[in-house]
């Protein structure tokens, strides 16, 4: 049963845009945390940006002032526009969300590829 749905990734060159979604399926219910993480070849996952439901946001430094993360809590989705983008950039994005009710739990999306080409 698939519960995250990623979309948005791509090739891109230096300096362009590319915007991911990632939907939860309805099953998931009192979504607290939504997130987008990467993994470059080679290194550990790390966390790009999050939001809280009360749209609290923060994000990792190497990403601060080019990209934005925004939720649509009605859709259960959210967006992660990337801007001003660098081949170091290029890795596989997972959608990450955190629910609460019936109980804590997390899911992953099953990642989507987001290449910057120089």
């Amino acid at each position: 049963q698939v519960q995250l749905v990623e979309s948005g990734g791509g090739l891109v060159q230096d300096g362009g845009s590319l915007r991911l979604s990632c939907a939860a399926s309805d099953t998931i219910f009192s979504i607290s945390i939504m997130g987008w993480y990467r993994q470059a070849l080679g290194k550990q996952r790390e966390l790009v940006a999050r939001i809280t439901a009360g749209g609290s946001t923060n994000y990792a430094d190497a990403v601060k002032g080019r990209f934005t993360i925004s939720r649509d809590n009605a859709k259960n989705t959210v967006y992660l526009q990337m801007n001003s983008l660098k081949p170091e950039d290029t890795a596989v994005y997972y959608c990450h969300v955190v629910a609460t009710r019936p109980r804590l739990a997390d899911y992953w999306g099953q990642g989507t590829q987001v290449t910057v080409s120089s």
